[in-house]
């Protein structure tokens, strides 16, 4: 879903696409559900919402290729945060470099609310549940994206 919106603020329809945005793609740090489409409940959510071209199938995050292709990577949650994390050190391990390697961040740093620990927010997983945690998760995706966008344009992500 937040890959869906991300496009939707950064590929507007009938409108240029946003100048420091080049590409767009969401994956999962499992194997869980590669070549699926997004579940129906994350399509009905955009749909209601006017997002209307999204398309997706799943895919897992390949640490040798994606930390070159992204600058940015957006945890969803704690347990996918640290997990990245991991394979982030590894990679520059590897490479014996940070250089071109992304970076990772939780999503819900930007725009979201501070937890006690200093993270931001974690995006609910609304898939076991029912519409309005759906709801939830596209307001979430709205609001980090937006203020993702802002910082990036403000040049305090580089």
């Amino acid at each position: 879903m937040s890959e869906g919106v991300f496009q939707s603020l950064t590929r507007p329809p009938l409108a240029s696409s946003h100048p420091l945005i080049t590409t767009i793609d969401s994956c999962g740090t499992g194997a869980y559900h590669v070549g699926d489409c997004p579940d129906s409940r994350t399509m009905s959510t955009l749909k209601k919402k006017g997002i209307t071209t999204y398309t997706h199938a799943a895919r897992k995050f390949r640490p040798s290729t994606d930390f070159s292709d992204f600058d940015y990577i957006l945890a969803m949650d704690d347990y996918n945060l640290d997990d990245l994390l991991e394979l982030r050190a590894r990679e520059v391990k590897r490479r014996g470099t940070e250089e071109s390697v992304g970076k990772v961040m939780l999503f819900g740093d930007f725009g979201g609310q501070k937890r006690r620990d200093g993270r931001g927010e974690e995006v609910q997983d609304p898939y076991y549940g029912g519409s309005e945690g759906f709801a939830m998760a596209y307001e979430q995706a709205v609001r980090f994206s937006r203020a993702f966008l802002e910082e990036l344009e403000r040049g305090e992500l580089s």
